[in-house]
């Protein structure tokens, strides 16, 4: 029998075998954890989801089976592995784990030998989700590999600093090393830097929050044509699944993710990602950005994300396979059917594709008609749906108090997680065919 929500062709996941949605740290307007928790939950899958609060927009969705409240930003890796315990006995038979963020990647990967028999995973090398999810990991890879990417320093000193000022072609592309950078010091974790001046204020800033050593500086490659690549890969790195789209828009402009991208196909540029995976020995769910340089007609890669991407409902196939529902199938063991997704489709980020719309229109490239040209092939939202609406208004709400919060100039702190995971019901009771154990009771 079909799953609820599942329509005719869609290959058939394993109801069984319940997926925890794994986040690690603060951030509770990221929309990657919803699509996957939507995804797998239509399929009939039973879902648990690990959020920062009751009301979080993850932790309102309907197609949760159970929800574990936990704040865990800032805790040790003993507290989260104790935590993480703790989520395997109350499911009571191992999950499927997903990763939505480069930390929770980075735990899974490193003490694999503590989460398996509790869990169901990709099973990484220990130091890869770190290496490349980092940005001076992923440039040194790169050079170390031959893999075409934009030069790049991390300037340790303001001696080094004035250095790279005065050899560089500005506009450059400054990159914080890691959350902490984005948290102490309330800078973008990208953005285009146009002068000498501009990039010293911003070094200052990093500097005297987090010290020296922790801003990446990057070649900006001009004029350029932006792709993503998603993708599944096996225990053997065989990519299973894999999509090329173009990004359209990001928020903030030009720098940041994607608030609108269409699936295109590029075999070529999907050849060369493969490739990649193959020669790292890369295994799970993977999120890439990469930038054809017209200067020299190559596509030049710029972050490497070990983990879902939070537009990765972009990519359907016609067997209704998204690269969660990929992880999912191989494994509990079944076959994961290829296929492209159709060259077209778009996906937008509502609120903040209307705020990256603005920005285009005040730097020129943007018109109304264009805008709405746009809009044409969107077939998803990162927020809204109609079967589950919970999640956009708690989005809606915390989106206008993060405003009220910059207009009133209330600082940002990061935050800490303290204490054990809290498990609460979801809204979805586990469906006929999924077994339930005392644990989960």
């Amino acid at each position: 029998m079909a799953a609820p929500g599942s329509r005719a062709g869609e290959v058939q996941l394993d109801r069984s075998v319940p997926a925890l949605i794994l986040k690690v740290g603060h951030y509770p307007l990221s929309h990657g954890g919803l699509g996957a928790i939507r995804s797998l939950g239509r399929a009939g899958v039973p879902v648990y989801g690990v959020s920062e609060d009751r009301r979080a927009p993850t932790a309102v969705s309907r197609y949760l089976t159970g929800r574990f409240v936990w704040p865990n930003a800032g805790q040790d890796q003993a507290a989260l592995l104790e935590g993480m315990a703790g989520i395997a006995e109350r499911i009571g038979r191992p999950a499927v784990l997903l990763p939505t963020d480069d930390d929770a990647a980075v735990l899974v990967a490193e003490h694999a030998d503590a989460l398996a028999g509790r869990f169901l995973f990709a099973a990484q090398p220990p130091a890869l989700p770190r290496t490349v999810g980092g940005k001076l990991g992923l440039y040194r890879t790169c050079t170390e590999l031959g893999v075409p990417c934009p030069e790049a320093v991390v300037p340790a000193s303001a001696a080094e600093l004035a250095a790279f000022c005065d050899r560089a072609a500005f506009p450059v592309v400054a990159k914080a090393a890691d959350s902490a950078v984005v948290w102490r010091a309330g800078v973008h974790s990208t953005q285009i830097v146009h002068t000498p001046e501009e990039l010293r204020a911003l070094w200052t800033t990093v500097e005297r929050a987090c010290g020296g050593g922790r801003l990446l500086l990057q070649e900006h490659i001009p004029d350029g044509e932006d792709w993503i690549v998603h993708g599944y890969c096996d225990e053997r790195s065989d990519c299973l699944v894999g999509f090329t789209g173009v990004k359209l828009r990001s928020y903030p402009p030009y720098a940041g993710p994607t608030t609108l991208g269409r699936c295109q196909a590029n075999a070529a540029l999907l050849d060369q990602a493969a490739a990649l995976f193959r020669r790292l020995g890369y295994r799970g769910i993977m999120d890439m950005d990469w930038r054809l340089d017209r200067r020299d007609g190559r596509y030049k890669l710029l972050d490497f994300n070990p983990r879902l991407g939070a537009q990765f409902r972009l990519f359907v196939n016609e067997h209704g396979v998204d690269v969660a529902r990929a992880l999912h199938l191989d494994l509990t063991g079944r076959a994961v059917p290829r296929g492209g997704a159709p060259d077209g489709r778009a996906f937008m980020v509502e609120t903040h594709d209307t705020l990256a719309a603005i920005g285009y229109r005040r730097r020129g490239a943007l018109t109304l008609p264009g805008w709405l040209r746009s809009l044409r092939g969107v077939r998803e939202l990162a927020w809204f749906a109609r079967d589950d609406l919970l999640p956009v208004a708690s989005f809606g709400a915390r989106f206008l108090r993060r405003g009220a919060d910059k207009a009133l100039r209330r600082p940002a702190r990061p935050p800490t997680g303290t204490g054990p995971p809290v498990f609460l019901p979801g809204r979805t009771r586990p469906r006929a065919g999924a077994t339930r154990s005392p644990a989960a009771s």
